[in-house]
């Protein structure tokens, strides 16, 4: 999936990304709020995860309609 239509991810979060593993919609629609703090603090991103709703946007994604941001 093209992780950069989540907002907040550019080319470089997005290798960060795959670097870690996760490729998909699916995957950061699925993150509970431990996986998210934790990917927040590894990429230091200070709660942007949960401000720009990543999770939402992506759920809205894998439905194959558009990120709401």
């Amino acid at each position: 999936d093209d992780l950069k239509l989540i907002s907040g991810v550019g080319p470089e979060i997005e290798g960060i990304l795959h670097s870690l593993g996760i490729f998909t919609y699916a995957q950061v629609a699925s993150w509970k709020k431990a996986e998210r703090e934790w990917v927040d603090g590894y990429l230091s991103f200070q709660g942007r995860i949960e401000r720009e709703d990543w999770v939402k946007q992506a759920k809205a994604l894998a439905k194959g309609g558009v990120a709401e941001y």
